[in-house]
């Protein structure tokens, strides 16, 4: 009888334990994305300089102006961006840019994975980046 209610218990879990982690991959990803836009702005800001993000979607990949470092966003994620005509370079690649007083060329930048959907807002006019839950 309790190995019975074990295995009950562990079939509904398990899928939940599963859900719960890709839940997390995705609040994880979202929250570094809008640090590393935060970071463009501020660049922008206190260098006096443009600073942009560059995201690839071939490779769930992208990049701050200035860094070497190529930051990776799980291939589970799926990423969608709204974005400025003139920031598309091409299908699978666009970026978000900042200018020296602080705004932007502004857009979203939407995450998704098993259902789950978060969106990130940029503020052209302010550069302001805003986490949405969907």
């Amino acid at each position: 009888m309790v190995i019975v209610i074990i295995a009950i218990s562990a079939a509904v879990v398990a899928p939940n334990i599963g859900s719960g982690n890709q839940t997390a991959k995705l609040k994880s990803s979202m929250r570094d994305i809008a640090s590393a836009l935060r970071f463009a702005r501020g660049h922008a800001l206190s260098q006096h300089k443009e600073s942009r993000v560059l995201f690839n979607l071939q490779d769930n990949t992208y990049q701050i102006t200035g860094k070497t470092k190529t930051y990776r966003i799980a291939k589970e994620i799926e990423v969608t961006l709204d974005l400025a005509q003139s920031q598309i370079i091409d299908e699978t690649q666009g970026s978000i840019r900042f200018f020296p007083d602080g705004s932007s060329t502004g857009g979203r930048v939407t995450l998704e994975v098993a259902g789950n959907k978060r969106q990130l807002d940029i503020n052209w006019l302010t550069g302001h980046v805003e986490i949405n839950d969907q």
